[in-house]
């Protein structure tokens, strides 16, 4: 079986160097943020091109974070990928704020600009972007529009770690950005974390206390904060991984590039990559009409797939009053989609494998 994602391969490759950093960590008596989370902070800042970056517990806290510390809440409005994973959406209303859904370009499952002005009010207060399976949107025409109506950006980069866009990285494109350190990401923990980009020193520091409580200094609380601390354990990973984030970035471009070179079934649609951007390859995803035979094909080949992901938002039963609305290129997205394997584990003689099922599917 040629599995979608080896984590256990893809861990054991750094096998020493971890455990030697957890060592460290458990040696250290000090577990809740000491200096492997500054360390990683400082780390992952440079390597984003940041002035800050700050730990958190996950993602979407991540996202919720920044929400939250830009005051935006009951009766504003922030604009958000339809086609994106539910947690962009999740961070914006539960912090009593309107997601407005707006439909992506299908040829690179990104959000459109060109769709992004008419759904502008007076109470929108920020886009969100989604840089979704790796690749950065396009980000000029969007800072423009932001510029024009003073919103803020806010970059959901939970897929694209290292992606870049005309020469910069992802996390430092916009106002604000959110990371997730999931396992399965380009640059994944050994559990749950996550991470805040920006050049703002003001919002840097409010959500130095947000993530603690609310506190900058013990019993001394500025604000209603949460508990999202990213812990010492996984900041000692992260530090370690970070090392290998741009030679297994690499690697994954080598499958994608076999895929693309190699894939020849005129049922199969591949993905887009973009001139000015540097494709990370989380996922590699390819659509057909017949999704579930061709899932099921593979399956049956020795090859596992995974649909990201198989209902859109305004569909699931968490956003009910959004069930009646349609959005017709997110519909046709997530009914035609599927994710190949691809890691940094993955093998040449895998993917020709993959090649040889998909070519042979008719």
């Amino acid at each position: 079986m040629i599995q979608f994602l080896d984590l256990k391969k893809m861990n054991e490759k750094h096998y020493d160097a971890i455990s030697h950093a957890l060592d460290k960590v458990l040696k250290s008596g000090w577990y809740i943020l000491g200096d492997s989370v500054r360390e990683f902070e400082k780390k992952f800042a440079d390597f984003c091109g940041t002035k800050y970056s700050i730990g958190v517990a996950n993602g979407l806290d991540a996202l919720s974070l920044i929400v939250k510390a830009y005051d935006i809440g009951e009766g504003d409005e922030v604009l958000v990928p339809s086609n994106t994973y539910i947690a962009s959406i999740l961070a914006i209303s539960s912090n009593g704020a309107t997601p407005v859904l707006v439909e992506p370009t299908l040829s690179t499952y990104n959000i459109n600009p060109a769709n992004i002005e008419k759904h502008i009010t007076n109470k929108t207060k920020a886009i969100m972007v989604v840089h979704l399976y790796g690749q950065s949107c396009d980000m000029v025409p969007i800072i423009e529009i932001a510029k024009k109506y003073n919103l803020k950006v806010i970059e959901d980069c939970a897929q694209a770690h290292g992606a870049v866009y005309r020469g910069g990285k992802v996390g430092n494109l916009g106002d604000a950005a959110g990371f997730s350190f999931y396992p399965g990401k380009n640059l994944g923990a050994l559990g749950d974390g996550g991470a805040i980009t920006t050049n703002d020193e003001a919002l840097y520091t409010k959500l130095v206390a947000f993530r603690n409580y609310g506190s900058h200094k013990k019993y001394e609380n500025l604000y209603k904060g949460i508990n999202s601390r990213l812990d010492e354990i996984q900041a000692a990973v992260l530090s370690v991984k970070l090392d290998f984030l741009v030679s297994e970035n690499n690697d994954r471009r080598k499958i994608a590039k076999y895929y693309l070179e190699n894939i020849k079934n005129s049922n199969i649609i591949l993905p887009s990559v973009e001139v000015d951007t540097q494709h990370v390859w989380h996922v590699f995803v390819v659509r057909t009409k017949e999704r579930d035979r061709l899932q099921k094909y593979l399956l049956e080949n020795s090859i596992q797939t995974i649909i990201h992901y198989p209902i859109p938002p305004h569909k699931q039963v968490a956003y009910k009053e959004w069930n009646h609305l349609s959005f017709e290129i997110s519909e046709k997205i997530h009914s035609e989609i599927l994710s190949l394997p691809i890691s940094p584990v993955m093998t040449i003689e895998e993917a020709k494998k993959v090649v040889e099922v998909i070519n042979s599917y008719e």
